[in-house]
């Protein structure tokens, strides 16, 4: 993917704190990025900075081959939508829509052309005339991204835009914006601390923390593949135990001695040295718990242990085991053994990784 917005070495600092450190990031045209991470970790700053709210203390920020990075905000070919939609309450939606276009002082022909295309894209036809506070908090934000798009931004900011949602009416959204995404092919920058949105929206993620970024990839390879014992940490649930290395082995395989699972077969994508201390993430899902003894396979692991507590999710069940003293969380789709049953829990080598 070509690069189209491009973050180049930047930072910015609020008295003696600094906010952004150095980040360097690249965006593909029409892609749909987020900036996910904790509260405080940088990201709405760094949106700020590419709205042109905020100027980097240090770095560049370019968009199509320009450098925008002293640009202000009304000659940025961006535009944002925030978390409150900061709509007009004494306009209706129609003329909240049209606002930006009567700012840039076009015609009467053009504006009612374009908030009546704007108006379908959305599908709130039948609500033009209303105000804002007329309607549901998913019209107001639909109301909100029209009005960013009406005047046809090469980049669309998105600054936590379902956060003041509630948890069904988030769900919608989402698949709103994904089928929003596609229709109008603008590269999306979303931020946002809910992993969940982050993995269910984006083509990439870049995972921040404490002004940095840890890690940018595609939602699958930031679950399965995390850099470090923040990102693993941070996207989805994971068992972490401490171990230490005890044999390396080709094709990206070791062994490490680990407390009630013995010396188990993972995965690491950095150098080790026996003896090292580390690490080891299991995603809940990827652990396996059957009442009988499995035939063996060289990778895959085994142990034995005792079901300590059982939680119903409705499509799912999460199961708390003890193998010796080391306690571990899994995830089952069907029946589980009941509390106090002994039975044998498996992994496989690929789905257990070392992360720090």
């Amino acid at each position: 993917m070509q690069d189209f917005l491009v973050i180049e070495g930047v930072s910015k600092a609020f008295g003696a704190r600094r906010v952004v450190a150095e980040v360097s990031v690249s965006m593909g045209r029409g892609e749909f990025f987020s900036l996910l991470g904790p509260s405080g970790c940088g990201k709405t700053t760094l949106l700020r900075l590419l709205a042109g709210f905020e100027a980097p203390d240090a770095g560049r920020i370019w968009l199509n081959g320009q450098d925008i990075t002293t640009l202000p905000p009304e000659r940025r070919p961006v535009n944002t939508v925030f978390q409150n939609y900061a709509l007009f309450p004494h306009l209706s939606v129609g003329d909240n829509i049209a606002f930006g276009l009567r700012i840039a002082r076009k015609s009467r022909s053009e504006v009612r052309a374009a908030v009546e295309r704007m108006l379908a894209l959305v599908r709130l036809e039948e609500h033009a005339a209303k105000k804002p506070s007329q309607l549901s908090g998913g019209q107001r934000q639909r109301v909100a991204i029209a009005r960013a798009l009406i005047n046809e931004p090469q980049v669309l900011l998105l600054d936590e835009p379902l956060a003041a949602l509630d948890l069904k009416l988030r769900q919608h959204m989402l698949t709103e914006l994904t089928a929003l995404h596609a229709q109008v092919g603008t590269t999306f920058v979303y931020v946002t601390h809910d992993q969940g949105e982050a993995i269910s929206l984006s083509q990439r993620i870049a995972v921040m923390n404490e002004g940095r970024i840890e890690q940018v990839d595609t939602p699958r390879q930031l679950y399965t593949a995390p850099v470090n014992g923040f990102v693993a940490g941070f996207i989805g649930d994971a068992n972490f135990l401490t171990g230490t290395v005890q044999e390396l082995l080709p094709q990206g395989h070791v062994r490490v001695q680990l407390a009630g699972l013995g010396r188990p077969l993972v995965m690491t994508g950095q150098p080790l040295k026996s003896g090292q201390e580390v690490r080891v993430m299991i995603r809940p899902e990827s652990l396996h718990l059957r009442a009988d003894r499995p035939g063996s396979h060289e990778r895959v692991n085994l142990c034995q242990a005792v079901v300590e507590a059982v939680t119903y999710f409705g499509p799912h069940v999460r199961v708390q085991v003890r193998c010796g003293e080391t306690r571990l969380s899994l995830q089952v789709a069907g029946p589980a053994l009941e509390v106090g049953a002994v039975g044998w829990l498996t992994f496989a080598a690929e789905e257990a990784r070392v992360v720090g």
